[in-house]
C-alpha cells in the first residue's frame, strides 16, 4: 500500500493495489473518489481537500527539525 499526498493541491491518495490494470473512477459524496479495478476490486481511494477531512499530521511521517543555533 502506498500513501501519497500533494500538498499544493491537497489531495490524499492511498494505492492498494500496485499492479498495472485500467481503472474505473466512482464518485461518492464528500470528496472520495474510488479507483475500481479488475474484479470490480478498490485498487485505489482518492481524498479531494484531504485536510478538511483527516488529520494530516497523525496519517503522514512528519520530519522535524530543531535549530540550536543562536542570534
Amino acid at each position: 500500500m502506498q500513501i501519497l499526498y500533494n500538498a499544493k493541491t491537497d489531495l490524499l491518495y492511498l494505492r492498494l493495489d500496485d499492479r498495472k490494470q485500467e481503472v474505473i473512477n466512482r464518485r461518492l459524496p464528500e470528496d472520495i473518489v474510488l479507483d475500481i479495478g479488475e474484479g470490480d476490486r478498490i485498487v485505489g481511494i482518492e481524498i479531494l481537500d484531504a485536510s478538511k477531512h483527516l488529520n494530516l499530521e497523525r496519517l503522514l511521517p512528519v520530519k522535524y527539525e530543531i535549530s540550536l543555533e543562536t542570534a
